[in-house]
């Protein structure tokens, strides 16, 4: 907070942040929690009669979510980094899959330059969501002679029809457990 001149006494202080935090954790997007958000209280009024904790918590929350929907908020995928050592033989098969789970190759190295046999290491950006069956469909397209490793990257938004349709399924879930 940054009140200047007691605007709003320091007692009520704790009831604002319990009000943005329960709309935190509540999201505004699909019910999905929202991360990364600074909150500043820096004016406000207050009654001597009417006000109390529970009417700030009240205001703070309200204030967050007008704001949030204001600032276009947006869903966030993880993405990782996925290292594929495979045969040069089936490196097509893997550049082609590699684009069609929405990833994005950062380079390729061969274990040995002066044969066209062996391992090509192919190393690529591929959103988490899009790895959840990766090892069975790499065994299925390289009989089995690939392998992988995959580690945590960073967070991308999601957008178009796959926005829609997260949104779309985290609605259809969140209606079946109130069932």
């Amino acid at each position: 907070e940054s009140i200047v001149g007691g605007a709003i006494p320091r007692q009520y202080l704790p009831g604002v942040e319990k009000g943005v935090r329960e709309a935190l954790e509540g999201g505004v997007v699909a019910s999905y929690p929202v991360v990364d958000v600074k909150v500043d209280v820096y004016d406000g009024t207050y009654h001597d009669v009417d006000s109390s904790e529970m009417s700030f918590k009240i205001a703070g929350l309200h204030a967050f979510k007008d704001a949030m929907a204001k600032a276009k908020p947006m869903l966030l995928e993880p993405v990782m980094n996925v290292t594929i050592y495979v045969d040069k033989e089936y490196l097509g098969n893997i550049m082609s899959d590699i684009t069609s789970r929405r990833g994005r190759v950062l380079g390729m190295t061969s274990k040995d330059e002066s044969s066209d046999e062996g391992i090509t290491i192919v190393k690529a950006q591929i959103p988490m969501a899009e790895m959840l069956r990766y090892s069975i469909d790499l065994k299925s397209m390289t009989s089995n002679k690939a392998t992988f490793e995959m580690s945590f990257s960073h967070y991308d938004p999601i957008n178009g029809r796959n926005a829609e349709m997260v949104v779309e399924a985290r609605k259809k879930m969140l209606a079946e457990m109130k069932e």
